[in-house]
């Protein structure tokens, strides 16, 4: 009997633990703009990319892991250098169990702007929807109104070169 118990142990120390972390690379090969703060020393709460190019191909979600994307898209018109004002943003939309939020947003429509479950997929091309200064995607995480800074605090920093392959931050 006590055999059995080790053996059954034993197995269910293979089994692996819930993921609880979800590690964020970036959406396209970019440079981070802005984090927490912008330059004029306002609170941001989030990072920015850009690569410079509107309608660069493929914003990806970032997030690795399958989880399910709610996409809203409130402008159909593609914005490149300036946006349509507070309100207007496309946006990706993952809501954790626990409340939390994560979001991508400012790209401009495209044929795989749709709601979905999926691994860094593509929700649109880089833009400039809503309040904004000029083609980029915004990604942060909120919980009723607050910011969460801490997913990205070490890993990546304003004016950093970064590709699909580079972790922006690890959401817990």
């Amino acid at each position: 009997m006590r055999n059995a118990m080790k053996l059954t142990l034993a197995a269910l120390a293979l089994i692996p633990a819930a993921v609880t972390a979800h590690t964020v690379k970036a959406p396209y090969t970019a440079t981070v703009t802005t984090t927490t703060y912008y330059s004029s020393g306002s609170f941001h709460g989030a990072i920015d990319v850009s690569s410079g190019s509107c309608d660069y191909w493929g914003v990806e979600t970032g997030v690795v892991g399958s989880v399910y994307w709610n996409v809203s898209i409130r402008t159909t018109t593609h914005y490149c250098n300036s946006g349509n004002g507070s309100g207007n943003q496309n946006e990706a939309l993952h809501t954790w169990a626990d409340g939390w939020q994560f979001r991508i947003w400012h790209f401009n429509k495209t044929a795989a702007s749709v709601d979905k479950t999926c691994d860094r997929c593509q929700v649109g091309d880089e833009g400039s929807t809503g309040n904004s200064t000029g083609a980029h995607t915004h990604m942060q995480q909120t919980k009723s109104g607050t910011y969460d800074t801490s997913w990205y605090s070490g890993y990546t920093s304003k004016g950093e070169a970064v590709d699909r392959t580079e972790t922006l931050g690890v959401l817990d």
